[in-house]
């Protein structure tokens, strides 16, 4: 089941990247054992294992959107925080929108 839960969260973001892509040094990237987006190399959001969208804001805008932080090896990860499948797509285009603009601003 996790397999057809991460496809359809691929086909999810892959509805969206096009939006992200046309931007200036976006690209398709790599982590976490998933192809996500990212700038300037960065990653700012993937697919999870669970279908859902995983993404780098600030702690307190995780907090202000009402997010889970993504946990990894058991420790809640500061930055990043997930998207749940079911929060439907225009909220993962809208908080995507928001990641791209984070990292692009803390990244050189």
């Amino acid at each position: 089941m996790p397999r057809l839960e991460r496809e359809a969260g691929r086909r999810r973001l892959d509805e969206i990247a096009p939006e992200l892509l046309a931007r200036p040094d976006v690209a398709i990237g790599r982590m976490f054992g998933s192809d996500g987006v990212s700038v300037r190399g960065k990653l700012f959001a993937f697919v999870a294992n669970s279908g859902s969208l995983v993404v780098k804001l600030p702690e307190a805008r995780i907090d202000e959107l009402g997010l889970d932080n993504m946990v990894m090896r058991g420790r809640p990860m500061r930055e990043w925080a997930v998207v749940p499948f079911g929060d439907g797509v225009d909220r993962w285009r809208e908080i995507a929108g928001e990641a791209h603009a984070f990292v692009d601003s803390i990244t050189p």
